[in-house]
Formats: structure tokens, sequence, C-alpha cells
């Protein structure tokens, strides 16, 4: 484990009654201590050698070791206390276990408040007053220093900082970050002063301060300042922020002529989202046809009902096209496919409303519209129904008699209402395009010919069939079965011909 550390010795005058130390860590947490030893136990003077200095030589050989205070945190710490015998030596020792950091400490003989930092209000926490898409708007109490001060008097400022990654209790943490970020190369480890004041201003330290560095690559040179906002006034309006974004805002009140700053208690705020498009709203479980011109789109939009909130597509094109779904959440692309004249369906999750755009992607020679028919339902299941691996219907040659014909068709493993439909066929021939579109709500009940429940566990095997009567001699005859699901739109198979026999 890492330790660094270090120790300063202060005296103080004969008639000084009382004093304060404090101590300012920077971005890590510190650990220190005040110790005093009077003036009697002074060792004597054949044992002085002038190999070191005079308070390390008399601290080694000290037999009584007072110690006043001790402390270990990352906030800013006063000790304030009665002065000692006159002539004493008192040592504060600091101790970083983390890694090399930077402590500030000073000294103020007298009673009271150290007078170097500026003074914070007795509520200084940082309020957000008004967040929009990229601003968001700040205001703090004022400091009673700065009324105190004359307006033609800048010493005292008000910097306030954005991060994207937490609140910092001090501005010597605030800029530590930066240096890290910024990957600094050129350091020295002597004379650098880390205080985060403008190059503009001219830093000034008091008699009584002392800075600590630990070994530790240090930037050359003082930082410019970042400030969003600058100066006496206490409220900021910070711009030109991302969209639905998380920002952590500090203010600090600086004073140039010693040096020191004051922490106010930082906030957060998120930017409000972007304005999203709005598109035709599906209803909840209810078929829309949409039609597409060559290389159009058609924005939609779809809110499901309960919790969580899934939705289920299902689409499939009418027409001898080719159509893109780009099916979108509030923040990223959720699905992208190419839907032909085979149904398909689209699991949606994770957001609490879906943008779906649809674009016709035929080549340039189809000057037709593309037809699609799609439905969106709220999902209340845990996973998209199945959809049989194939719609052809097939028709048992050895079963078909002059007035009945057996067709059959695959199932799924889940259970599902199938009808099946038949009508005469006349010289206009099969269905059309956009027929294989229509549902069963379409056909007239004189068509249909059953309706059956069906399931087998074995996709293999799940094979369903129907035997329709009552058909004319040597007639040919359309026949159509629909899956009518509980969730999203009826599946139609393809149409199947079939001509009973001729002579029984």
């Amino acid at each position: 484990m890492p330790v660094c550390s270090d120790r300063l010795y202060f005296t103080l005058p004969k008639k000084t009654s009382a004093f304060s130390v404090t101590v300012v860590p920077c971005d890590v947490p510190v650990e220190w201590s005040l110790m005093v030893r009077t003036a009697e136990d002074e060792p004597p003077k054949q044992q002085r050698t002038y190999k070191k200095s005079m308070p390390e030589v008399w601290w080694g050989n000290s037999r009584k070791n007072i110690k006043v205070y001790s402390n270990v945190g990352n906030a800013v710490d006063t000790y304030r206390g009665p002065a000692y015998a006159p002539a004493s030596i008192y040592v504060v020792k600091l101790q970083s276990r983390e890694h090399s950091t930077k402590v500030s400490v000073y000294l103020q003989e007298g009673a009271g408040l150290p007078k170097v930092f500026p003074e914070l209000p007795p509520d200084p926490q940082v309020r957000v007053v008004g967040v929009g898409m990229s601003s968001v708007t700040l205001r703090w109490p004022s400091s009673p220093s700065v009324p105190k001060v004359h307006q033609s008097n800048t010493s005292l400022q008000y910097c306030v900082l954005v991060n994207l990654k937490h609140n910092y209790r001090g501005l010597c943490a605030a800029l530590e970050a930066l240096r890290r970020d910024k990957k600094i190369e050129e350091v020295k480890r002597q004379g650098a002063t880390l205080w985060p004041t403008p190059k503009a201003w001219k830093q000034q330290l008091g008699p009584h301060r002392k800075d600590v560095v630990f070994p530790a690559p240090v930037p050359d040179g003082p930082p410019e300042l970042p400030c969003v906002c600058q100066g006496v006034e206490n409220t900021c309006t910070v711009s030109e922020l991302q969209p639905d974004t998380l920002y952590y805002l500090d203010v600090f009140l600086l004073d140039s002529s010693s040096g020191s700053s004051a922490a106010y208690t930082g906030t957060s705020a998120r930017t409000h989202q972007e304005a999203r498009p709005t598109g035709t709203a599906l209803r909840d479980s209810k078929p829309r046809w949409v039609a597409l011109a060559p290389h159009g789109g058609r924005l939609l939009s779809f809110r499901p009902r309960g919790w969580p909130p899934r939705a289920l597509l299902t689409m499939q094109v009418c027409s001898p096209h080719q159509v893109r779904v780009t099916a979108s959440g509030q923040t990223q692309v959720l699905a992208a496919e190419i839907v032909a004249e085979e149904p398909v369906q689209i699991w949606l999750q994770g957001s609490p409303s879906y943008l779906i755009y649809l674009e016709n992607e035929s080549p340039a020679t189809v000057a037709e519209e593309a037809i699609v028919k799609i439905q969106a339902s709220s999902a209340y299941h845990r996973q998209a129904p199945v959809l049989p691996p194939l719609r052809t219907v097939k028709s048992y040659s050895k079963l078909k008699t002059c007035n009945s014909v057996t067709v059959g068709w695959h199932g799924t493993e889940e259970r599902n209402l199938y009808c099946v439909y038949h009508q005469q066929l006349d010289s206009q021939g099969g269905p059309t395009g956009l027929e294989q579109c229509l549902g069963p709500e379409s056909r007239s009940d004189t068509e249909r010919a059953v309706c059956k429940y069906f399931q087998d566990l074995n996709p293999q095997e799940a094979v369903s069939t129907a035997t329709i009567g009552g058909l004319e001699p040597g007639t040919a005859y359309l026949f159509d079965v629909y899956m009518v699901r509980r969730f999203g739109i009826a599946i139609k198979y393809h149409s199947k011909i079939v001509r009973t026999k001729k002579d029984c």
C-alpha cells in the first residue's frame, strides 16, 4: 500500500492566546494530526547536531509527545484551541494512504473562524430552477462575503463547473480530475502551483499558508479554469448540453487575493429528451393496411398496454414488393428486417412506446405501390407465438371422391383455431396477391367448411386434416386455411385448387 507523508513545523508569538489550523485535502482522504512539545523539554545543547534541522533533532530526541488533535477524511477540517506555553513547537503530520496528492494547510493566529476562506451562506445548496433539452439553469444563495466587497473589487467570483462523473468536494479535486482526463505529459516535481486560479489572476499566498505536494507528477503552471459561468451573480444557465444526459454541477466561490476557495453543495440534473417524431398511431390488435409509394416510407407508432410494455408486430406484404421494417424504442433501434409475401413477426420489449418505419425497397422498375398489412398487439405472453413452418395446403388424392376432398396443413405446438373455407372456381382463376392478405373476416359464412382447434408438441408431426363434403362431381374448388390466433393477425395458408372426381 503506498504511503505518502510529510510534516510541518511552526511556532506562535508569545502573546498569542489561541490559534487554528485548517487542512484542505484535494482528491483523496488525508490523515492528519497536530502535536506539540513545550520548550521545557528542550534537549541539552551537546545533543544538537547540524546534520538535521533544529525541529527535527529536537522532536526526535523528545520523550513526551502531546497529541492535540487528529482526523481522517477528504473534507475541509479545522482545529481551534488555546495556545500552549511560549516557545512551544507545533507539528502537523500529514499522511495519504491511497496515492500521491496535494494538501493545503492554513494557520491562523487568534480566535474565531479562519478568515482566509470565503464565507458560505447557512444553506450552501445549489438548486436547479430550470431544465431544457440542452440547458440547465442554477441558482444558489449568495455568499455573505460578496456584499462586503466593493463592486470594483473583483477578487471574489463564483465559478460553475460541469462534468459527467460526479460532484466534487473542492476545486482542487475537480482540477485534478481534469488533469487526469487531459493526460498531461510535461510535469515537474517541485515548485508547481496546483491552486485553481485563472492565468489572468495574480495569486498572492499569505504568510501563514503552506501547500504540501506529496511526490507526484504535477503539470507545469496553473491551469485555466473551465468555468461555464464566472462572476458575482448567483444564477447561471449552462447551455450547449446533450439531450437526455445526466450532468453534475458544482459551484465554487474563489478569492483570487488569497488563492482560497469554498465549495457549495453540488447538484445534478438530467436534460430533457429530444422531441420524437410522431407517427400514425396503431390501435391495439387492430390490423391496418398501409400503402407505400415507390421508394416511399411511412412512420407508425404504438404504445402497448400492461407491464412490462411488450409489443408483437405481425406484418405481411400483399403485393410483389420488398419492404424494410425498422422498429425502435426511445433510445435505440430494436429490430430491422426485410418483409415480403411471407408473414413476419417482430417481438419488441424494453420501451413504453415504439416507432415503426416502413420503407418500400422494391427495384426502380416496379412502379406500383406496396401494400402492407400490419398489426400491433400488447403482448401479455412471455414470447412471440410460433408461426407454422410451411404455409402449404396438401390434397390427398387417394381420399378424394366425387363429392368430398380431404386436405391437410402444418400446425404448431401451440393451440390455435384453424378454419377451412372453400369456393367453387369460375373462369377468373385463383386469388390475387391482395387476397392473400385477407383474413377470414372477409369470407362469407356459406364458404366456411369447418373450424377446429389443433396442436401437437412434436413440430415434425404437427399435421392436421379436414374432409369437406357436399361438393359437385368434376368441379374445381379453391380451398383456403386460416390460422386464427389470440395475438397477431390471422395467418392465411397458400390457396389450394382441387378438382373432385368426375366418375365414381
